[in-house]
């Protein structure tokens, strides 16, 4: 970043940019197909940049994972451009230029929501922004735009990047800050409030002070926006590699108890003077320090074990003062996340797997017997995640790692089993499993007691 040429700062209301040359980029890091689209944009008469975070992180030295484009051509026109590109979004239209499995983003610059007129103030329910198809120029799309540092347009055709909001400043200084008033921009999209979280923790950046104070007045907010689009925002949180950092700044910021009452509640005060309360949080992020440990080892947990790491030390807490059985795992597990899963409207599959995978964690305590129920269990679908929650439970607490490798070469071992074999098995617990079902029936009708087949309890 430090190559970038800064100079004085221009007047935030000016329409024209700053233009500073790109010398902080090298040309070999910008993605071949996202350069395609920009040239024919370009050689169309339209307007064309790079645009966001693929910007940011070229200026940072980083290898951007996506490759934005912003133009002053609408949808349909780039429609027509690329027979490769569908129009896609409602709430916000834009075209996915598609070659093969890459697709490059690209949209049409936007102004600023609509304010209200005769200078009157706008509640905050009313700037909540839930229509962004009002068409603008470079300069209003940048402004319109959530953070400084991710405003900049960058025209490697020209060699050039384009800032309207000091964005090159705040980046070189580390400093994350809104575009215009924080409370305002907050109260637009509070999902804003994770993106702030996301950026400062990945990229070890401040947060500046105004706009920290307006994420703690308006966390409360984030219970108004869209499900789908806060568990996306989570489940990033959870797979960046800096997830410990990031749920601090949740809880910090009061997100974490608008959005997860139930762990912030575990956690408990920080001003608690009972030791037993420091441990039980300490332990809480001990996981998640494991599951950024484990992730920069180059590891992919899937969306089960990220919902299962939030919630796994709730489960343990409350079957322990049950009776600590596999019954009370899976019971606590599906009174804890359901009512997650109902708030967030978060992936069934995900939620569903998580209940399982945290209640398959008191098998792996137990002692580990020869039998046919064991060889199933290490060839069911839940397993390998199972086992990868164990593996970070182990390595969170600092004990358990030899049992963590006792049932990694059971596992092993178990995929050497011959298909045949391992069919049988599952015809016989099916047999079984019918056979007891119909006992039950038998003896409820008054027919004699039920069959219930040895070992096979709950799981």
């Amino acid at each position: 970043m430090s190559e970038v040429p800064l100079s004085s700062p221009p007047d935030p209301a000016a329409s024209e940019p700053r233009i500073v040359p790109a010398s902080g980029i090298r040309p070999e890091d910008v993605d071949q197909d996202a350069l395609r689209v920009l040239s024919r944009l370009q050689r169309n008469g339209y307007e064309a940049y790079l645009v966001g975070g693929c910007v940011r992180d070229l200026l940072l030295g980083r290898k951007p994972k996506d490759f934005d484009v912003a133009t002053a051509a609408h949808p349909r026109p780039i429609k027509r451009l690329f027979r490769n590109g569908r129009i896609i979004g409602r709430r916000f239209r834009l075209v996915h230029v598609v070659y093969g499995p890459h697709v490059i983003e690209t949209s049409t610059f936007r102004s600023g929501p609509t304010q209200p007129e005769n200078g009157a103030e706008a509640e905050p329910e009313d700037l909540l922004i839930t229509e962004d198809n009002v068409y603008g120029t470079a300069a209003e799309d940048a402004r319109r735009r959530d953070f400084t540092v991710n405003a900049l347009f960058y025209d490697p055709n020209a060699g050039v990047i384009l800032d309207y909001v000091e964005g090159l400043a705040d980046l070189e200084a580390g400093v994350l800050r809104t575009i215009g008033s924080p409370p305002v921009r907050f109260a637009e999209d509070p999902v804003r409030i994770l993106r702030a979280i996301k950026f400062a923790t990945r990229l070890g950046f401040r947060i500046e002070e105004r706009t920290w104070e307006a994420m703690g007045e308006h966390a409360h907010a984030l219970s108004r926006s869209a499900a789908p689009r806060v568990a996306e925002e989570i489940l990033r949180l959870l797979r960046s590699g800096t997830a410990l950092g990031a749920f601090r700044m949740l809880r910090a910021c009061g997100a974490l108890a608008t959005l997860f009452p139930e762990i912030d509640t575990f956690l408990g005060r920080r001003d608690d003077p009972d030791p037993a309360a420091h441990d039980r949080a300490d332990l809480y992020w001990r996981l998640l320090e494991a599951l950024d440990a484990d992730i920069h080892a180059g590891n992919e947990p899937t969306p089960a074990v990220l919902l299962s790491v939030l919630y796994l030390r709730l489960v343990e807490h409350r079957a322990a003062s049950q009776r600590d059985s596999s019954h009370a795992w899976t019971e606590s597990a599906a009174d804890l996340i359901e009512p997650l899963a109902a708030r967030a409207r978060l992936p069934r599959r995900a939620v569903e797997g998580a209940k399982r995978i945290i209640a398959h964690q008191f098998r792996f305590t137990q002692p580990a017997t020869h039998s046919p129920r064991l060889t199933l269990f290490l060839h069911s679908e839940d397993f390998p995640e199972a086992l990868h929650l164990f593996r970070l439970r182990s390595a969170a607490w600092g004990q358990g790692w030899d049992v963590y490798e006792g049932w990694l070469e059971r596992y092993k071992a178990a995929r050497e089993m011959p298909a045949t074999e391992l069919e049988g098995l599952r015809k016989k617990r099916r047999r079984r499993g019918g056979r007891r079902r119909r006992g039950r029936r038998g003896s409820e009708d008054g027919d004699g007691p039920a069959e219930d087949a040895p070992g096979d309890g709950p799981e």
